[in-house]
């Protein structure tokens, strides 16, 4: 089915066919040697070849190797020849296109054998012909690349889209997860003490139902800001005096681990960042996270172990963060409560996180241990390895 830019094409080159064998027609009517039965066969023959310019469409190739057979003895067929072979040059391979037009080649050299006289009108007519057979073929090829460079493009955009999404994805996961596994995971554990200590004391019940509220509220909160910024236009970001979502730096580390104690948690802090802004936007958010998946994880999997949180920076040689835990099976306590279980995604959606950051990502066993480790670059180092990151195709 044509579209109906496929028919203003089409009626635009049956024109051009009709107004060229016109305006051309002057060769035929000044020779001499055509009979006026020559001259109706012509012109019915050009008015079957514009017709046939509606055909260009199905058999694009078979029409033209037929119209150009056909105008070694009619005139009137060039326009529609030039419009043929313009359509193979569009729609059709370049391999194909040097049939059709090695045909017209084939006939130049073999009417230059045959007419050598230099100066004569027909030679000069059939080099007018060959040249405007060139330009048809040549424009046609024009066309196509412009038509694939265009296409190439798109499909470019469509790609470049498409890994944008991905990405957006992906950054919406790890958010997902580093603002929710930490709340979620202590409510667990508290509702978990609670189904196995049925008989604790009211005091820790009480206390004990107050983290589960507290936890469940900050986490509804969190949520909501959340899905507050997927829902904000991604050009416009937050309204005028709309404040932006506030973020964690190194300053929020300290809250972190203080939280996790009043959980009832074994966290050791150690800080040295001497001649860091503790409100630095820079590494303090990647800090912030890899604290609270080292601490999430440590209270899923090693519930009543001892934790051990250590950063370590300096401005422009980077920070160093370490989060180790015991073992569960290397100390003679019992867990208290149920283990949370894990799918594993934090710890991907971390190295991401930190390798955006420009830094390394380290975790295993060590000394008994379980050891999460990260090492970020300075500001400089770090910006240029989150753009060579976010670059990669």
């Amino acid at each position: 089915m044509r579209t109906r830019r496929d028919w203003y094409a089409d009626i635009a080159l049956f024109l051009f066919a009709v107004v060229f064998s016109l305006v051309t027609a002057d060769s035929v009517y000044l020779d001499e040697g055509v009979s006026r039965g020559e001259r109706i066969a012509d012109q019915v023959a050009g008015g079957v070849g514009c017709a046939s310019v509606f055909l260009r469409r199905r058999w694009p190739v078979q029409l033209a190797v037929v119209l150009i057979l056909a105008g070694t003895y009619f005139h009137y067929l060039t326009g529609a020849t030039l419009a043929a072979l313009f359509t193979v040059a569009v729609h059709r391979e370049r391999r194909v296109t040097a049939w059709p037009a090695g045909i017209v080649l084939v006939q130049f050299v073999v009417f230059l054998v045959r007419s050598p006289q230099e100066g004569d009108a027909a030679t000069g007519s059939a080099l007018a012909y060959f040249a405007l057979v060139a330009g048809a073929v040549g424009w046609g090829l024009y066309v196509r690349s412009r038509r694939a460079l265009v296409a190439s493009l798109e499909e470019r955009a469509r790609r470049a889209a498409e890994e944008a999404r991905r990405q957006a994805r992906e950054e919406i996961a790890r958010e997902m997860h580093d603002v929710l596994a930490h709340r979620l995971s202590l409510l667990s554990v508290h509702a978990g003490a609670l189904e196995f200590r049925p008989d604790s004391p009211a005091e820790e019940i009480r206390r004990a139902s107050g983290v589960i509220r507290e936890s469940a509220h900050q986490a509804l909160q969190e949520l909501r800001e959340v899905i507050g910024v997927l829902r904000a236009p991604a050009a416009d970001g937050p309204a005028e005096g709309e404040p932006e979502q506030p973020q964690p730096t190194l300053a929020d580390v300290a809250r972190l681990v203080e939280e996790s104690r009043e959980a009832g948690m074994r966290v050791s802090y150690y800080e040295d960042t001497e001649g860091i802004q503790a409100g630095a936007a820079g590494a303090g958010r990647t800090v912030y996270r890899v604290v609270q998946e080292g601490v999430t994880n440590a209270r899923k999997h090693a519930p009543g172990c001892e934790v051990s949180v250590t950063v370590h920076g300096r401005p422009g040689r980077g920070v160093t963060v370490e989060v180790a835990n015991m073992l569960p099976d290397s100390i003679p306590e019992p867990r208290r409560g149920p283990a949370v279980p894990g799918a594993g995604q934090g710890l991907i959606g971390l190295g991401e996180r930190v390798a955006l950051a420009g830094g390394r990502l380290e975790h295993g066993t060590e000394a008994g241990r379980f050891v999460l480790r990260v090492r970020l670059p300075g500001d400089e180092r770090a910006r240029a390895a989150g753009q060579e990151v976010a670059c990669r195709p």
